[in-house]
């Protein structure tokens, strides 16, 4: 523990720059200067020499840094004497003497340390010249995500230690030296990292800034909303930044995605992809009214006329007709689909080439995993998935998970960016993967370290082997977890890197992929959420053209709208309430951030309609109501309510 993060916890502000908790010290800015005295020890016995009944303490003459000096047995730190005060006024003044005068205008005002700090400890005025300031190219980009204002930066060096030390990918460094010291980006393409976004985050000053947020609001001006990412499984916690846009006609939009703190889940970090993908909710090809084919064209139509329509042709369809569902959807969409077409005789499909979720339900650890607690004496297998593209959290925390003593097991039939961190790399040719598994359950030395772990954790992908070979995949995953004893330890499970945010709850509500999609869609009645199947596949295009009735429900505009006889326009994740499942196994909520875009309705709402124009009754109005009703209903969404989800900082496990 240093003395600047000992003082942090007792309530007392050192202030700092370069120092940062997830990072390790190095003492670059001198922002955090304090007078520390320790117990004087005789020359002679070592012993600590006493004075009046005390130990008698002896300071250094020169001040030192809080966050390099870690806390020792009977330290004394003197954090606001005058010689502390003054060593933090002239590190204050100093930085200033290169520093831009442009506040008014930087996206980091209003939550900027130096800002803070300047106000807290600067000397109140500079005894250097404005005409002396350094002047600096402004307008640097560094990749196509993160800009540099070299004039701003005061080489705390948190970015160049975050992609080396979290990331794993040192693409920035120092470049010149004394007043001419810059950051430079040492990859082509620039700053090429899927976690670049997260040096603006810890940026101390308005540096470095994202490409879609630079210029675009004042923090003061925005609200903030709790979220997940919905880009891939991990289920990240974030922060929808919001204001009214004048540019959007007056709209209240989304302006950035930030990290929220979740230390199980995602800490503090968020990848690029979940940062900045999230503007297709503001694309014109939104969907905002109802639309029924007529003519062979499709015109505008009621919402009563469209359900009604779509009712009409699902109750005609009676055995044929089905449902096919992606993990796009929230828990609450997924159950009315399911109540529906359980009720009226119909078919439920998971649109996803991924089987095995019934196995993760089963084999998941009941009490939910926390890859950030592994470490020495644990054990984490990838097989067939490439986490770095998949799921780039997943990648990081397996990777600190390594990195702390963790034996890591990558098999894959290429190479994959995880290699250079596992202590086992496995080749093997497409096709054999399940005998690669059942390989690690034999005698041998890869065998015989994940036998001895204390906690092992497996994560199974795809990597083309449709429904069938992951399904098959997973079952042998399972029973090498099972054959080593790890079911049911803390940090033990069996996790499926989804295609989709929601997959994992889908399994959980009882959707099931379909292996032959082209057979089970050929002739009937669809009713398709949250997918574009004729967009993904030709082949599926062609057996949705023989459907007799297609009705798609879904947020844009795409190639199976094109071909639908009914299109229902849903709301976008961060226009209304729900939850998601993680492929962690944990059920998170999310919250509305912005109005909804014309006539769009949540897709449970809509599937409520459907259903009472066929006679089904289902609960339509709230979102906290239809889980209430999920929640009695299935197993292992018992003990949850919207309340308890809100409550607590932590995550709730689904305990299967």
């Amino acid at each position: 523990l240093t003395v600047a993060d000992a003082a942090q916890a007792a309530g007392i502000d050192v202030p700092v720059f370069c120092h940062h908790p997830k990072l390790e010290p190095v003492g670059m800015c001198r922002m955090c200067l304090v007078e520390i005295g320790r117990p004087m020890l005789d020359r002679a016995t070592g012993q600590v020499v006493m004075e009046n009944g005390q130990p008698k303490i002896q300071f250094m003459p020169k001040l030192e840094t809080a966050c390099t000096n870690r806390v020792s047995e009977g330290m004394v730190v003197m954090t606001t004497s005058e010689k502390a005060t003054d060593g933090q006024k002239g590190t204050v003044e100093f930085l200033l003497t290169s520093h831009p005068l442009d506040c008014p205008i930087c996206d980091k005002g209003g939550e900027c340390p130096l800002q803070n700090l300047t106000m807290g400890f600067g000397p109140g005025k500079s005894r250097f010249i404005y005409d002396e300031k350094l002047h600096l190219d402004k307008q640097v980009p560094l990749g196509e995500l993160i800009w540099l204002d070299r004039e701003r930066c005061i080489q705390c060096a948190r970015c160049i230690r975050f992609q080396d030390e979290i990331a794993g990918e040192a693409v920035l460094g120092f470049d010149d030296r004394g007043r001419g010291t810059q950051i430079v980006s040492y990859s082509d393409p620039g700053f090429d990292s899927v976690f670049s976004g997260n040096t603006s985050d810890i940026c101390p000053v308005g540096a470095l800034t994202t490409a879609d947020f630079r210029f675009g609001a004042r923090p003061w001006e925005l609200d903030a909303h709790a979220s997940i990412c919905t880009q891939c499984p991990v289920g990240c916690n974030t922060t929808l930044n919001t204001r009214r846009e004048a540019k959007a006609g007056g709209a209240i939009v989304v302006k950035r995605i930030m990290p929220r703190q979740n230390e199980e889940v995602n800490e503090i970090w968020l990848c690029d992809k979940g940062r900045f993908a999230h503007h297709y909710v503001e694309s014109k090809k939104r969907l905002t009214r109802p639309m029924i084919r007529k003519n062979g064209r499709l015109a505008r139509a009621s919402w009563d006329a469209a359900t009604k329509l779509a009712a009409e042709n699902f109750s005609k369809a009676k055995k044929d007709f089905v449902v096919l569902a992606s993990g796009r959807l929230a828990n609450e969409d997924l159950f009315n689909l399911k109540s529906l077409a359980d009720t009226a005789g119909g078919k439920t499909i998971l649109y996803s080439e991924m089987g095995g979720g019934e196995l993760t339900r089963l084999v998941g650890a009941g009490a939910g995993t926390n890859i950030g607690a592994m470490g020495a004496g644990d054990a984490i297998l990838v097989v067939a998935s490439d986490l770095y593209e998949e799921a780039p959290i997943w990648w990081l925390r397996v990777k600190q998970a390594a990195v702390r003593g963790a034996t890591l097991i990558v098999a894959n039939p290429r190479q994959t960016k995880l290699d250079r961190f596992a202590k086992y790399t496995i080749r093997y040719a497409y096709g054999d993967e399940m005998k690669t598994v059942n390989d690690i359950a034999k005698k041998g030395k890869i065998a015989d370290e994940f036998a001895k772990a204390k906690n092992a954790v497996v994560f199974f992908g795809s990597e083309g082997l449709g429904v069938t070979g992951t399904s098959a995949l997973a079952s042998a995953c399972a029973t090498l977890l099972k054959e080593t004893d790890h079911v049911g330890r803390p940090n033990s499970g069996l996790i499926g890197v989804w295609q989709r945010a929601n997959d994992q709850g889908a399994f959980e509500i009882g959707f099931q992929p379909e292996a032959d999609l082209i057979k089970a869609l050929k002739g009937k009645a669809v009713y398709v959420v949250g997918a574009d199947p004729v967009g993904d596949s030709p082949a599926l295009a062609k057996a949705l053209s023989s459907a007799k009735f297609v009705a798609v429900q879904e947020l844009l505009e795409t190639a199976t709208t094109e071909i639908a006889d009914v299109v229902l326009p849903a709301q976008a994740f961060t226009e209304r309430e729900g939850t998601y499942v993680s492929g962690e196994r944990r059920v998170q909520r999310f919250y509305a951030a912005v109005p909804a875009k014309g006539d769009s309705k949540p897709d449970f709402a809509i599937t409520s309609m459907i259903a009472k124009q066929m006679g089904v009754i289902l609960e339509g109005s709230s979102p906290s109501v239809v889980f209430d009703i999920l929640a009695s209903s299935i197993e292992a969404f018992n003990e949850l309510s919207y309340e308890k989800l809100a409550e607590t900082h932590g995550q709730w496990p689904i305990v299967g």
